[in-house]
């Protein structure tokens, strides 16, 4: 059976390399972390059921530093991001970012990639679409 496990890392949560560990150790199949990487001061929409969002959203670590603190110390957990902002990055550095981190990994790396559901953080983050001369 496939049985993987999701989290954010924080500060305040299990550590990325420990986390990793007991679920290799234990039979799991993946392990999937979060990516929130900031929010706007005033939002235009609430979140699903209309609660604030929890602290672990604004304190989420990043998904590949975090994943690749996991790929140092296991060698059959599956390693995925559970959605990355690809509209908040740079799109160059995220691809190679996740070829680094699926070459370090020798294949067992997954993305699951996505637009950021807030259109005025699309404007605050997104690269810009100026050509450097």
């Amino acid at each position: 059976m496939e049985i993987g496990a999701a989290i954010f890392f924080t500060d305040y949560s299990m550590e990325p390399t420990a986390l990793a560990v007991a679920l290799e150790e234990r039979g799991f199949d993946s392990l999937w972390v979060a990516e929130h990487s900031h929010i706007p001061v005033t939002r235009r929409f609430g979140s699903p059921g209309g609660t604030e969002l929890t602290k672990q959203y604004y304190d989420v670590m990043d998904p590949f530093v975090t994943l690749t603190a996991a790929a140092a110390v296991t060698t059959r957990l599956k390693l995925a991001t559970g959605v990355c902002l690809v509209i908040q990055r740079d799109t160059i550095q995220t691809a190679k970012l996740v070829a680094s981190l699926d070459r370090y990994r020798k294949g067992g790396f997954c993305s699951a990639s996505a637009a950021a559901g807030m259109p005025r953080r699309w404007k605050t983050t997104a690269p810009s679409t100026r050509r450097a001369h």
